[in-house]
């Protein structure tokens, strides 16, 4: 190994060591103290230490025009303690979150159209996105015995990486690299497997453009094309915080749509007729997903960018032959 190699193994070791001994002393914190230190920081964050704050700014002008400055600062902030008390109910996920107690700390809806999907012999294919604590919600899929495979980008630390795939494969989730992974899903899902995605990841210039919360948005088509081609059912599920207490969530399927169903003429639903119009579908559940809990989605996340002059020449086209036709009806 040459000198740099080593000395990038010693950073990275370095910085394993730190996240699992700050991860350690949130372990035995009790939960009030917690969601105590979790408001202190967001408060940080927030003003005296903003990180994001021109995205963040950027992205609720865009999606929350008429809102004003303080409502937007307030949301920010909900938005902050929000993600520190993730970071805190994932480490304690570990040790008091087991099959014995998941019922005092998560309560189901719409669950047994859910699991129904999720354990039959076809493949199904759950969306969710950056909001709520999705990853307490795979971890307690996995503790109800569900096996499910994410697509993830692996994390440059290599320790953290290993780390963080043993906290989703605890429980049975099983992680890919997206990159070169479409061999595994398609073994994977021909075999009857749940693949469980977040579905709100920019997908570039080549994606596929859709309305997300009124603004346009690039996706990812594989998402829409893992349903259509296995013939898979669509979940849009969420898990987020209820009542602002930690560790007490609502785990929940928004809505279903299922290629496999047809009509008396052989017709799948409207929403799977295409990859666009399956696309639409699971963005504007996504909508109402944020809608029940708007403090709880990562506004610091960069979901919505400026297309290329070529792509904004095409979605203008888009948006006026849609607005010529609605006239027209």
């Amino acid at each position: 190994m040459t000198l740099k190699g080593l000395t990038s193994r010693l950073v990275d070791a370095t910085a394993y060591a730190a996240v699992r001994g700050i991860v350690s002393v949130i372990q035995v914190l009790p939960m009030d103290m917690g969601d105590h230190l979790c408001r202190a920081l967001a408060t940080l964050l927030t003003g005296p230490m903003p990180i994001r704050e021109r995205t963040i700014s950027e992205t609720l002008d865009k999606i929350y025009p008429t809102v004003g400055p303080e409502d937007a600062r307030r949301l920010t902030l909900a938005m902050w303690h929000h993600l520190m008390l993730m970071v805190c109910e994932i480490a304690w996920a570990q040790r008091r979150l087991h099959r014995s107690n998941w019922t005092e700390h998560v309560s189901f809806r719409g669950n047994r159209e859910m699991l129904q999907a999720s354990f039959s012999p076809r493949a199904s294919v759950l969306v969710s996105g950056h909001f709520g604590n999705f990853e307490i919600g795979s971890y307690t899929l996995g503790l109800m015995g569900l096996k499910t495979l994410a697509i993830a980008r692996n994390l440059d630390n290599i320790y953290l990486h290993r780390w963080v795939e043993r906290f989703r494969g605890a429980k049975g989730q099983r992680l890919v690299d997206k990159n070169g992974c479409a061999p595994i899903v398609e073994q994977f899902m021909q075999e009857g497997g749940t693949l469980s995605l977040l579905a709100d990841q920019h997908a570039g210039d080549k994606g596929l453009w859709v309305d997300f919360c009124g603004v346009p948005a690039s996706c990812h088509k594989a998402l829409a094309l893992f349903s259509l081609a296995n013939v898979a059912p669509m979940l849009a599920v969420y898990t987020r915080r209820v009542d602002g207490r930690p560790m007490q969530f609502e785990s929940a399927l928004m809505d279903m749509v299922d290629p496999g169903v047809v009509d008396a003429e052989g017709n799948p639903p409207p929403e799977c007729e295409s990859v666009e119009t399956l696309t639409g579908w699971y963005n504007r559940q996504l909508e109402r997903i944020i809608d029940l809990s708007p403090e709880q989605y990562w506004w610091l996340h960069r979901r919505w960018r400026t297309p290329s002059p070529r792509v904004a020449k095409r979605l203008a086209k888009k948006r006026e032959a849609t607005a010529q036709l609605r006239a027209a009806g």
